[in-house]
């Protein structure tokens, strides 16, 4: 079984605020205390494509456990270890991020993919950020029997992180606004 869910956002922010939120949401160190469950961000390589102009970024992401505390005692694992792929094409003003865990697979696999884009009523002053994020326990794993409970506790706490990172750019859009008038934050 497969629990999947998909949100959206609006930020009332220009398409380049927002990305460079999102760069920077998990260096500033009082974005570290409501991202607590991210232990550690490392990129591992950057491209950009002369051609396409596209620039190529993944980064290594390192989190507690997904779901709730009965899981990981089953699993036996405190932490899981995901990759990050993002394109980002300043031409058409796309950013596309796709993280997905790289530990613990033999019991669940997790996706998420977030899509930031100019919004289509306001494309020179909002941006639209999609999030789409699936959960999959395997099926042979230990935790089987349960999939569907666990499934669903994992899906709640992404949805409650999801709300503390849409509230850690809303926090990184207006310092970089005020950043960009020149007033000290």
């Amino acid at each position: 079984m497969v629990k999947a869910y998909g949100q959206e956002h609006v930020y009332k922010h220009p398409w380049e605020r927002v990305t460079s939120a999102s760069w920077r949401k998990f260096a500033d160190p009082e974005n570290k205390r409501t991202l607590s469950h991210i232990l550690e961000v490392d990129t591992l390589n950057h491209k950009l494509d002369p051609e396409s102009g596209k620039l190529y970024t993944t980064r290594a992401i390192t989190v507690h456990a997904p779901g709730p505390w009965f899981v990981r005692k089953i699993i036996g694992q405190d932490i899981c270890h995901c990759v990050e792929s993002t394109v980002v094409d300043a031409r058409s003003k796309s950013m596309q991020l796709t993280t997905r865990n790289l530990s613990l697979q033999k019991f669940l696999e997790v996706q998420e993919k977030i899509r930031y884009d100019p919004h289509p009523e306001n494309p020179d002053e909002w941006t639209v950020c999609r999030q789409e994020t699936s959960i999959r326990i395997k099926p042979l794993s230990a935790l089987a029997s349960m999939a569907e409970k666990v499934e669903q506790k994992c899906a709640e706490k992404f949805m409650q992180n999801s709300a503390k990172g849409r509230e850690v750019m809303e926090r990184m859009c207006k310092y970089l606004e005020a950043e960009s008038r020149g007033i000290a934050m």
